[in-house]
């Protein structure tokens, strides 16, 4: 059963009962709140990781709500629902950092999608945070270092410089030594949104491929990159 917490808010009581029992029935624990400032009171009170919620209020509304989460609880995901949607609040929500906007009325396979990939980014943003805590900087056998602050890796006389994606995703690898990664699950980890595997691997090649080239220098960091043949990659442990 799940545990996350969620938070359900929307002025339209059958809306929001409807809304409810679909989470609860895949094992989310549900509150529901009828307005944007019970919405804020709610978050300033209880952990939420993910908040349902209905953009057009009277009040407070979506957009409202969104600003004040964003300050007071910045890792709770926020999808928003709307049956009055345009083209400038669409792009206005995911300036705010809304992570899906879906319009009314939306089916239950919709909201129990939106949710799960709103919890798992949650997730990916709260591990990947522990990462850089616990670990900043990684040096292996051979005397390469890798400063995951700076993104520098050097040895000797010789550094290479990461782009902030190429650190991201060497610093997943370095963390996470043995563990084959799908396409889906790096491009998460490392840009923050979910896409279609054809998609992923679109976007992870020209990645890796840069990766590597900066890696070329350090031969026993480079060849630990190895790719699984129609799911992703995985970080080899080191055999030396």
């Amino acid at each position: 059963m799940k545990s996350n917490n969620i938070l359900v808010v929307d002025d339209e009581p059958v809306a929001r009962q409807s809304l409810g029992d679909i989470l609860r029935l895949e094992g989310y624990h549900v509150t529901a709140v009828a307005n944007g400032e019970l919405a804020v009171d709610h978050i300033r009170k209880y952990a939420v990781d993910l908040i349902v919620l209905d953009l057009k209020m009277p009040g407070m509304n979506g957009m409202d709500v969104v600003q004040v989460v964003n300050q007071i609880s910045p890792d709770t995901e926020i999808i928003l629902l709307t049956a009055f949607g345009s083209m400038e609040t669409a792009v206005e929500a995911l300036r705010q950092r809304v992570h899906d906007y879906l319009f009314k009325p939306a089916s239950p396979n919709q909201i129990l999608e939106s949710v799960r990939r709103g919890i798992e980014r949650r997730d990916a943003k709260l591990n990947e945070r522990q990462q850089e805590e616990e670990v900043q900087v990684y040096t292996t056998k051979d005397g390469i270092e890798v400063d995951l602050i700076r993104r520098t890796i050097s040895r000797n006389n010789v550094t290479e410089s990461l782009t902030p994606a190429e650190g991201h995703l060497l610093k997943i690898f370095l963390a996470n030594t043995g563990k084959v990664f799908s396409h889906r699950e790096l491009v998460l980890l490392v840009q923050g949104y979910d896409v279609s595997q054809r998609e992923a691997q679109e976007i992870l090649r020209p990645l890796v491929s840069r990766l590597r080239h900066k890696l070329g220098a350090f031969p026993s960091l480079y060849e630990r990159i190895v790719s699984v043949r129609g799911t992703g990659y995985v970080y080899e442990a080191d055999e030396n």
